[in-house]
This record gives C-alpha cells, structure tokens and sequence, in this order.
C-alpha cells in the first residue's frame, strides 16, 4: 500500500506545486511568499521564517497531498471497482477534495473561507481534478488493479 501513496504523492504534488508556481509567477507574485503562505496554515509564523518557511510550505503541500492519496488508496482498496474508471473516479476525487479543502480545511485555519474568484474556483478545480484527482485515481489503478489474463 506505501507504494501507490508514495507515487501518487510525488506526482500528484509536483504537478500541483508547480502549477501553483506557474500561476504565482503569471500573478507577479512571488513564490517564496506562496509557499509560506501554505506552511502558514498549520504554523502561522512560516510566514516570518524567510526560506524556512518557504521549504516548511513545500512540505506541508507534500504532506496534504500524502493525506489525499492515503485516503484515496484507502478507499478504493475497500471499493475495487471505481479502479474499473479511473477517469471519472479522479474527477470526483478532485471535486470532493476542492470542497474539503475550500468548506473545511481553510476555514478551520481562516475562520472563514476566502472569498474566492470566478478564476480562483476555475484554477482550483482545475488542479483538484487535472493535476490531483486524475493522476492519483490512474496511479491507484495501475497499481492496485489486479492485471487480467487475455
């Protein structure tokens, strides 16, 4: 079971991650100021920890997203045939993790939810379905099917 975490993790994360930077760069901010703004929800002074903070910020996105894909497995691994359409499995996967993300995770951290955008919520699904969901739910396919005889 560590294996198909341990690959959704990577790949999951780093495509997240690096559209985050994408977009932060394309916003004319900076991408040191992301990643401790994401440190920053469970340890508030990442933002005042310079590239601490920042390297804090990766890893909380990594353990997020280890979080995501050990639930996922978990779940699939009960229910072996949503691997039968991976695909729509990790759009639903993405949805449902856009909502915990945006409905509890941030306002547990925030008080409230951040007033979102028609362009944050577009970016936002997009990465919670394209970048996260899919990917994890092929991964946990490919790894977990049992391969059939022809």
């Amino acid at each position: 079971m560590f294996k198909p975490i341990a690959i959704a993790t990577a790949v999951a994360g780093t495509l997240d991650i690096l559209f985050a930077m994408i977009l932060t760069v394309l916003f004319g901010r900076e991408i040191g100021n992301m990643l401790r703004y994401v440190g920053s929800g469970p340890f508030p002074a990442a933002m005042d920890m310079g590239t601490g903070g920042a390297i804090l910020g990766l890893l909380v996105h990594f353990g997020l997203m280890a979080i995501m894909a050990t639930v996922l497995i978990l779940f699939v691994r009960q229910r072996p045939r949503l691997l039968d359409r991976p695909v729509i499995l990790g759009v639903v996967y993405g949805i449902i993790t856009y909502a915990v993300m945006n409905l509890i995770v941030v306002p547990l951290r925030f008080g409230a939810p951040l007033p979102p955008s028609a362009l944050s919520i577009a970016t936002q699904l997009f990465a919670h379905i394209a970048l996260v969901g899919i990917p994890m739910a092929l991964i946990a396919a490919r790894t977990l099917k049992p391969a059939t005889s022809s």
